[in-house]
């Protein structure tokens, strides 16, 4: 995949507007990032990426207009979050759940579960408190000051890290890969909202604080080339990227319904088959469906891979989850079923 030098903003939700014309983009650069541009337009309190050429930064609809003539700028809005909408909890049911029995995980655990693996789960947050979830670190990035405060206020990123790595502790239900590590990078608001900007500094942080596994539950229909080289740039660091596929497919093989960033060649998508149990904020638990708690499945079951042979890289993870896949639908690989449903036994 080749890097690319045009970059895109997007504004992911449509915020009570402030009383400046304010709001964030991304400013991508040709070549090095340009100080003198900076100065010129009075550009201040903005976030420099490591692991694109690129700032982000709040400016007025005026300096705004200004950059859209400069060759060296281009940038874009729009609105991305999460795939699925959160529901009530309800109660503990049962220790392997459907959804864990389906993928075969009980049968790798013999040999592997997810030991020595570090996943960042980039969604709401991850509760703190719950039983049955270990977080071994994170950041929160919603909001101007970064900070260690990654508690979900929504509860989605708490479901979707209760499938990958919920504890084997006789409580509550198990996940893929109990013996991960999970990080929480909290990118999005307790209504499920987030800038794009976050999510390139979220991956940004998974590549400079060593993860294995980038798990992505959220997703936007339009395209944005900041993302698709932050993506491109983390799969050639070493990260295995899963993203959620979207709730929008309609059979039509004349359609294209895969969201950003699953779409990406860097990212692998992730549909659903059926409704998923797990873990919930203040302890609870609740049932979840869509493409949202298909993909920390995925997620789960590459960390397992991952953990039987460390040296693995994510391409060679990519064909061994291609190879053991239960095939659906027409033969081979296509295009509603992808390769099939993922395995892990």
């Amino acid at each position: 995949m080749k890097t690319r030098t045009i970059f895109i903003a997007f504004i992911l939700m449509v915020l009570l507007i402030p009383a400046i014309d304010a709001k964030p983009v991304i400013i991508g650069f040709t070549e090095e990032i340009d100080q003198n541009i900076i100065k010129e337009h009075s550009i201040a309190n903005y976030t420099q990426y490591k692991i694109i050429n690129a700032i982000s930064a709040d400016i007025p609809e005026s300096v705004s207009k200004q950059l859209k003539k400069n060759p060296k700028i281009k940038y874009k809005d729009a609105q991305v979050q999460i795939v699925d909408k959160p529901t009530q909890p309800s109660q503990p049911q049962q220790q392997i759940t459907w959804g864990i029995a389906r993928v075969k995980a009980p049968e790798a655990w013999n040999n592997s579960t997810g030991k020595n693996v570090k996943i960042a789960v980039l969604d709401t947050g991850i509760s703190n408190s719950h039983p049955d979830l270990t977080v071994s670190g994170g950041i929160n990035l919603v909001g101007k000051s970064k900070n260690n405060k990654w508690n979900d206020d929504n509860g989605h990123g708490t479901h979707v890290s209760g499938i990958i790595a919920a504890r084997n502790n006789t409580i509550g239900v198990i996940g893929v890969a109990p013996d991960a590590q999970l990080y929480a990078v909290k990118v999005l608001d307790a209504n499920g909202n987030g800038y794009i900007s976050d999510i390139i500094e979220g991956i940004g942080w998974a590549v400079h604080n060593n993860m294995d596994v980038v798990s992505m539950s959220l997703g936007t229909r339009t395209y944005s080339q900041a993302l698709n080289d932050t993506t491109s740039n983390a799969y050639k660091a070493g990260i295995l990227l899963v993203a959620a596929a979207g709730n929008s497919g309609d059979g039509n093989l004349s359609t294209d319904d895969v969201l950003y960033p699953a779409k990406f060649d860097s990212v692998i998508a992730v549909s659903a088959v059926d409704s998923i149990y797990s873990t919930w904020i203040n302890g609870g638990y609740a049932n979840e469906s869509g493409t949202s708690m298909a993909a920390p499945f995925v997620s789960g079951v590459a960390t397992l891979v991952k953990s039987k042979n460390l040296s693995m890289n994510p391409q060679e993870i990519r064909d061994s989850l291609a190879h053991n896949a239960i095939d659906l639908g027409d033969p081979g690989r296509d295009r509603i079923y992808g390769f099939g449903l993922v395995q892990a036994g």
